[in-house]
Formats: C-alpha cells, sequence, structure tokens
C-alpha cells in the first residue's frame, strides 16, 4: 500500500538555514547540513531544501551545498531554487539529488517543464506554486521571486497546464500562511487536488500534527510538507529539528489514513 508522505521543507538563506513568516523576515535556525543529520536519524520520508535567493536573486543553484546536502541524505532529496536550464537540472541530477523544483521558471517559460520531463523523467519534475489570496477579489493568484512579483495567473489553471506538459508533481505553498501555524489553507489544496491526478504536495501553515493529519483524512496519499513545525518547539518557537516518531507517525497514519481506507473499502 502507498502512504502519505510526510516532509520536512528547509530554507537556505545566505548559505543557512532559516525560517520565514509569510516569505518574509527569515529567522536563521541553524545549518543545513546539521538540519540534514539529524532527519536521517529520524527517518524522515523525504526532504525539500529551497534555496530562497536563488530565484529572486537570479543567481546560478549553489551546486556545492547541492553536492554536500545530497552527500549527506538518506532521504529522497528535493533541491528548488534557480533552475532555469536543462544544464543545470541535470547538473543537479549528477549530485545524487532525486527531484528538482521549478517555480519562476516554469511560469516564466512553461515548456521548460516538457522538455525537462523527456530528459530526466517525469517524476522526477515538480513544479512549486507560490500561491496568495488576493486582497480585493478573494481569488488566488501566483507569485514568483520568492513571493515578491504577483504574476496574475490562477494557480489552478496553472497547476493544470503544468500536469499536461508533463511535470510529476506540483508543490503548492501558501504565502499567506506560511510560518503561522495555524493550519494549511484547506480552500487551496481542495481547488487544487480537484483538478490533477499527479501527486500533490502541499505547504504552509501547519502547527501540529493533527493539521497535517486533516489533509491526510481528507486526501488520503498526498506529500503534507512542513517548516516551522519541524524547526521549532512550544509556544516561544524555540529552535529544536524534530520530527514524529516512529510510533507517532503510526497513531497518525491509523487515526486519519488507515481507517479511512478500510471504511472506503
Amino acid at each position: 500500500m502507498l502512504y502519505p508522505r510526510i516532509i520536512p521543507c528547509l530554507l537556505v538563506h545566505n548559505k543557512g538555514l532559516v525560517k520565514t513568516t509569510k516569505f518574509k523576515d527569515p529567522k536563521y535556525v541553524g545549518d543545513p547540513i546539521n538540519a540534514v543529520k539529524i532527519f536521517n536519524e529520524k527517518e524522515v520520508d523525504e526532504l525539500i531544501v529551497v534555496d530562497i535567493d536563488a530565484s529572486r536573486y537570479g543567481k546560478e543553484p549553489d551546486y556545492r551545498m547541492i553536492e554536500n546536502l545530497a552527500a549527506e541524505c538518506r532521504m529522497p532529496f528535493c533541491y528548488g531554487g534557480g533552475i532555469k536550464t536543462i544544464a543545470q537540472a541535470q547538473r543537479i541530477f549528477s549530485l545524487g539529488v532525486e527531484k528538482i523544483a521549478v517555480s519562476s521558471a516554469a511560469i516564466e517559460n512553461p515548456q521548460i517543464i516538457s522538455e525537462m520531463a523527456e530528459r530526466v523523467g517525469n517524476q522526477s519534475v515538480v513544479v512549486a506554486l507560490d500561491v496568495k489570496k488576493k486582497t480585493l477579489s478573494n481569488k488566488y493568484e501566483l507569485y514568483i521571486h520568492n513571493g515578491t512579483k504577483p504574476t496574475g495567473i490562477d494557480p489552478v489553471s496553472f497547476a493544470i497546464e503544468m500536469q499536461k506538459l508533463g511535470a510529476g508533481e506540483i508543490v503548492i505553498n501558501s504565502i499567506d500562511h506560511d510560518g503561522v501555524m495555524k493550519g494549511y489553507d484547506i480552500n487551496l489544496i481542495n481547488k487544487i487536488r480537484e483538478v490533477i491526478s499527479i501527486p500533490l504536495t502541499v505547504m504552509g501553515g501547519a502547527g501540529t500534527l493533527d493539521d497535517i493529519g486533516s489533509i491526510i483524512q481528507q486526501h488520503g496519499i498526498i506529500g503534507v510538507a512542513a517548516g516551522s513545525l519541524f524547526v521549532f518547539k512550544g509556544k516561544y518557537r524555540a529552535v529544536l529539528i524534530n520530527y514524529p516518531t516512529a510510533i507517532e507517525k503510526t497513531i497518525l497514519l491509523e487515526k486519519h489514513f488507515l481507517r479511512t481506507q478500510i471504511t472506503q473499502i
């Protein structure tokens, strides 16, 4: 049986590990390599690492950092940040990365997704959508360059287009919910899940394991990612790299996933 994936997402800024709130005010939380070592010990399902400076400032991916992280990782590793060309993607895969997340480049040049999928395989190409709700119209809009540039593009229709072009997975990240730790944007998740059939990973807003469980209960086999939940502890947000133990994860899946699957059968 396939199971949901519970995924820490690490943000890199100025070569350090940070956590943002609504894509702003990055707070330093440690060294990325040390975090990966801890997550190795905790046997996480998968790891996402995003260099939040690369796309925003037009930087080349930091291949040395990627290589070091990939060499340390003992779990599937998805890297995002600054990927614009086939050559960059191939170089990153040669360093030991399993998946790449493309964001700004997918919006500026959608055909690059088809080209990447043909070269490296659909399963390795992830399109990451940073989404914010418009204040006046209450509609959703895609942003690029680490949430600093609105595009006017509807994320639902764009997710459909990315699937048609060959993306193997969609990641949606709510800018409004990022770092707030009060739960995911359920409405946004539902809208995207309804229109695509490829794997979906969601992030932005997890404050408790029950927040993760509620998404799993609604959508079953899905990737549920979190940042603050896995780098902070307690109401004062003390820095502590953490992840559910094997027992905690089993309880979570039994409560929100396995019982739901049995009921459906």
